[in-house]
């Protein structure tokens, strides 16, 4: 539960800190409702510009960029009217540039567009067994994850001054609830969890192994339980040198990382590290904290969600007093294959690898099939733009790569990342976006092989803008000064409020791009980029912010005078 409170206080999801603490100014966020686009009407040309307004707006942008911090970094900037698609202003907008989460507008504005914003995810408890007059299973009982992203406690919809609602295994609880309302009192086979409905395949290319042990990195699965994240609790102890205490949820009882965290002396800092080992368990954290100091939440990540998922399901069903004499075990498909690009249609060019046996147990493309079996319990997700909403808002990785999947799953019949890259390579050619300027590796933006082009993100928001869902969409993205990644820029500035927009961060990259309204309530859309930062994200990120508050005070018709009448 802390894992995901720190996640909905704006914390990016980018960070490679380890260690963060819930802030108790929560409470004092303010919201705002993002903006409603009020679109033209067919063949409306949109009121004219003065040119003066552009004129000062680019020498602020050339005065932004002498600064010291600026001087030696790549920026790329697009801004256009959102009405009429006129070009306002255009700095490297043809060039390439990493976009960090800005992939995230990639993605699930090709979510909306395929899926639709009502689409839910459905996840089930099944069995091919039966079950005798005595409550008796006499065969597994398997729960099947078909890519729900927010099978968790997450308060929905977004709210981010409640972000959470009772325990983080609150929804696996009420499954083993619903699982004894049948009547089960014993199983005799196994616990599986089985997330076969994508190809075994965790971590796209690009990420770097150092994000895989923190919660932002979080394996890619199927099955995403509490968003594969772990919330662990560090507390010195009474004594310098003496081990720290460490606790986990949502399990306490299930440890997927060594531990070797000493407590320091008292004016000593906290200093907590990971170090990949081999072995059963990935990594080792270790460091100090120092004797006195207050309890360290580490946002980590699980490396194996289905099993964890498994043994918390055992032990949510012995706690309801389930008997069960058979063994916890996962379900994976074979990895995945990849995609050619050899033709208009993503059908075309997918094959599955034939089946095959790992120490998981058997594993195959249609084992997720449930033609045979019996649904014992069941859950279906929040609606599609309630699930974007929080991945726009909080910047949330794991999210997006399960949407960039379930697309290729819906489309093509094999969930993997190859495949709905393919089904978004398509889906930007069909709107007239060169897929030249989209060369991504993942749907998340954690990749830093990445790159696009201003002009790419400029046209895709301008298509989002055009369709139905067009204002729900832009509702998703964070906003100046109130909520999400953007809660604590822009304050006190014309821009509070005025901009819905992506972040995005990695190391000495900074991205935002989304909508504006300005000053004169004329509506924007917009892409910048700053690449090659060299001093801090701070750095780069003041660099864009400054830029935003001189387009939405100098981008637009100022409103006519009215004449004083006697």
């Amino acid at each position: 539960m802390m894992r995901l409170l720190k996640r909905e206080l704006g914390r990016t999801s980018r960070s490679r800190r380890l260690v963060s603490i819930v802030s108790a100014l929560a409470a004092c966020l303010v919201f705002a409702t993002p903006f409603s686009f009020a679109k033209s009407p067919p063949g409306s040309e949109g009121a004219p510009r003065q040119s003066a307004g552009v004129a000062k707006f680019r020498r602020s942008v050339e005065s932004a960029l002498t600064q010291p911090n600026a001087q030696k970094s790549f920026v790329g900037i697009l801004i256009a009217d959102a009405d009429t698609g006129k070009t306002l202003y255009d700095l490297n907008s043809s060039r390439y540039f990493t976009p960090a989460s800005n992939t995230k507008l990639f993605t699930t504005v090709l979510a909306m567009a395929m899926l639709g914003p009502n689409y839910r995810f459905r996840t089930t408890i099944e069995t091919a067994g039966t079950i005798d007059s005595a409550g008796r299973l006499n065969d597994d009982l398997i729960f099947i994850g078909r890519g729900d992203p927010d099978f968790s406690n997450r308060t929905i919809p977004y709210d981010a001054k409640n972000p959470v609602t009772g325990d983080s295994d609150a929804p696996l609880a009420a499954l083993a609830d619903a699982i004894v309302a049948k009547g089960i009192k014993e199983i005799d086979g196994d616990i599986v969890a089985d997330d076969s409905y994508f190809p075994y395949e965790p971590f796209p290319r690009g990420w770097a192994i150092g994000d895989m042990p923190f919660d932002y990195g979080a394996a890619v699965s199927a099955i995403c339980f509490d968003d594969n994240g772990l919330d662990v609790k560090v507390t010195p102890g009474d004594h310098v040198g003496a081990q720290a205490t460490v606790t986990v949820e949502p399990w306490p009882g299930y440890d997927v990382y060594d531990y070797a965290i000493t407590t320091g002396a008292d004016d000593s800092p906290v200093a907590i590290d990971t170090v990949e080992e081999s072995g059963a368990k990935p990594f080792l954290v270790r460091g100090s904290v120092p004797r006195g100091h207050a309890p360290v939440d580490l946002a980590m990540a699980m490396p194996d969600p289905a099993k964890y998922t498994a043994n918390v399901l055992e032990q949510l069903l012995l706690a309801r007093g389930v008997r069960i004499r058979g063994d916890v075990r996962v379900r994976h498909a074979p990895p995945p294959p990849e995609v050619v690009n050899a033709g208009p249609s993503p059908i075309d060019c997918c094959s599955v690898t034939p089946p095959g046996k790992s120490e998981s147990g058997p594993m195959s493309q249609a084992m997720n099939s449930t033609a045979d079996s019996t649904v014992l319990a069941g859950r279906d997700s929040p609606p599609l733009i309630e699930i974007i909403r929080v991945l726009n808002k909080v910047s949330e990785n794991l999210h997006a790569e399960i949407l960039l999947r379930t697309m290729a799953r819906e489309k093509t019949g094999i969930g993997s990342r190859a495949a709905g890259l393919q089904v978004e390579r398509n889906f930007l050619t069909s709107i007239g976006i060169a897929p030249s300027d989209v060369l991504v590796d993942d749907g998340s933006g954690l990749s830093r092989e990445n790159l696009v082009t201003p002009q790419a993100v400029v046209a895709l928001l301008e298509y989002a803008h055009r369709q139905p869902w067009g204002d729900s969409f832009a509702s998703t993205l964070p906003v100046a000064g109130v909520d999400g990644t953007l809660d604590n820029r822009m304050k006190d500035t014309p821009a509070e409020g005025r901009i819905d927009a992506k972040t995005g961060s990695v190391e000495h990259t900074q991205a935002l791009s989304g909508f504006a309204t300005t000053v004169n309530g004329e509506h924007l859309v917009f892409s910048i980029f700053v690449n090659h930062n060299g001093t801090t994200g701070r750095d780069a990120a003041n660099l864009i912010d400054t830029i935003c508050e001189a387009m939405v005070q100098n981008l637009g018709t100022p409103a006519k005078k009215t004449k004083k009448h006697r």
